[in-house]
């Protein structure tokens, strides 16, 4: 939950859960709007117990698919892990069910915002790394994400110990792929409707078929090229209708050989997404095969995994925090 991108520091028209004495969940008091989403609202929110920064989502209680309540219990398995927020509180408020989680950094998608647009190979390197590593440890948890994107990964507050650590949210598409108990896996199916992010979903999710392990991987694979390119092949399809938009979106998918995605980088990001293309609907992924790959990548460029990231160096190594002032401060002289 970000409370540090621009288009977030607008304060909501709606007296009914931003009045600033309004307390919810007997002590999170309502501050600003930061977010919103197809889900609801988020505020920023204080712990009236420890004065410690948090974020409230809200959603309409009659929402047609409400996603909050899953969301908390899905946190709660995962609570302890690395790198996943905790939830601290859900609840109903009025005509909202809310729940309260960790106050966060920007995503991955407003620093690259910030960093015009293009990530060098040493942070892409290094955040494949983190990001294998955090969908590693919720497939370990019995569980597949099914929504990888930029938007969904955040880094830490600044100023905290984990200022650059990688964070994953929003829980609501995620799925139980096999018994917690028995480890047996779902079974394989078909003419599934499509869930996640046309733009960075796995060509098996395009073609209907269950998603597993695999596509949250090859979901990975697609944002790293992302970050490295710029935009993707298959960004800017038109059609008249989403569906077709798409079927578009993954034919071209489907069209574009991985050489030629890839084509003036280092052939491990090549390496990466043919591996997580060609993995069996049951197979448990190589983990650590595939962070290796991201080593070799900063070991060739003589560069290690020293944690300085594109947006730390932005404004003469000011960092995204003075760049996200200036540009605060640019919007509101040009009003």
């Amino acid at each position: 939950m970000t409370a540090n991108h621009p288009r977030h520091s607008q304060r909501s028209s709606s007296t009914s859960v931003t009045s600033s004495s309004n307390v919810v969940g007997v002590h999170y008091r309502v501050g600003r709007k930061i977010g919103e989403g197809s889900f609801g609202i988020i505020y920023e929110g204080t712990n009236l117990l420890n004065n410690q920064q948090v974020a409230i989502k809200f959603e309409p209680r009659k929402s047609d698919a409400p996603q909050l309540r899953d969301e908390y219990r899905t946190y709660k398995i995962l609570a302890g892990l690395n790198g996943i927020p905790t939830a601290y509180y859900f609840g109903q408020e009025g005509l909202h069910n809310i729940l309260v989680i960790d106050m966060l950094g920007p995503s991955l998608e407003d620093l690259f915002d910030m960093c015009s647009r293009r990530f060098s190979v040493k942070t892409v390197a290094m955040l494949a790394k983190q990001m294998i590593t955090r969908v590693q440890s919720i497939h370990e948890k019995n569980l597949i994400y099914r929504d990888i994107k930029p938007d969904n990964f955040l880094i830490g507050r600044p100023g905290t110990k984990n200022a650059n650590l990688i964070y994953m949210i929003d829980f609501g598409m995620a799925k139980q792929y096999r018994d917690p108990k028995t480890k047996q896996h779902i079974p394989y199916r078909e003419r599934k409707s499509l869930s996640g992010t046309a733009r960075y979903m796995s060509i098996n999710t395009h073609l209907g078929r269950e998603q597993s392990r695999r596509d949250d991987l090859e979901s990975l694979g697609h944002v790293f090229m992302y970050f490295l390119r710029g935009a993707l092949p298959w960004q800017g399809l038109k059609a008249a209708t989403n569906k077709q938009k798409y079927e578009k979106i993954g034919e071209k998918k489907q069209s574009t050989a991985v050489k030629d995605l890839c084509e003036g980088y280092p052939e491990e990001f090549g390496i990466y997404l043919q591996y997580s293309r060609k993995l069996g609907f049951e197979d448990t992924p190589d983990y650590d095969f595939l962070r290796d790959l991201f080593n070799r990548v900063l070991k060739t460029m003589g560069e290690t995994d020293d944690g300085v990231y594109d947006w730390m160096l932005l404004n003469n190594g000011k960092g995204w925090e003075v760049r996200l002032i200036i540009i605060i401060w640019d919007k509101q002289r040009n009003k």
